[in-house]
């Protein structure tokens, strides 16, 4: 199956074109080298309103997988994983979990962060580091298991 995402970078300083979105570009480089389709992207300032309109977007226009990136720090402005579990059906812990071990091998500050997933419908919505590179290696830590974790939320016959 083609996955098709969508990526929301969520940046008040971005949104109001104080500086360009890095993390958005890299994460779309990336995910079209794993060969993943990206339908739409968005971006929007750290309110829990238009993070949440944005993946409700993303979702009627077909995304299997929403990549966002930013507002998952300590800062009091970081509000990604509040706004996506409010409308969320579940959460995922082990992604997160993954991508904080993983990156606490690369910085110790990776304690502070807040990396998530979860099922929001029928997509699922990966919440990565405003880093450039923080939201690359990030995804790399868990894209491994995004293909069949689409495939049980489209009810696709997996084996299992």
């Amino acid at each position: 199956m083609q996955i098709e995402a969508g990526i929301i970078t969520i940046s008040d300083r971005a949104s109001r074109g104080q500086y360009d979105d890095l993390a958005g570009p890299a994460l779309r480089q990336a995910a079209v080298a794993r060969g993943w389709k990206i339908l739409v992207e968005s971006l929007v300032p750290d309110e829990k309103r238009d993070i949440q309109r944005a993946i409700r977007e993303q979702i009627e226009k077909g995304c299997h997988v929403i990549l966002t990136t930013g507002g998952t720090g300590v800062a009091l402005r970081d509000v990604t994983p509040e706004a996506v579990l409010e409308i969320a059906v579940r959460e995922l812990p082990g992604f997160g979990e993954v991508m904080r071990m993983e990156s606490m091998k690369i910085t110790h500050n990776a304690i502070l962060s807040r990396n998530l997933a979860a099922v929001v419908d029928k997509s699922l919505v990966i919440c990565l580091p405003g880093k450039p590179s923080g939201a690359v290696e990030c995804l790399g830590f868990v894209a491994a298991a995004v293909p069949h974790c689409v495939d049980v939320l489209r009810e696709a016959s997996t084996g299992c």
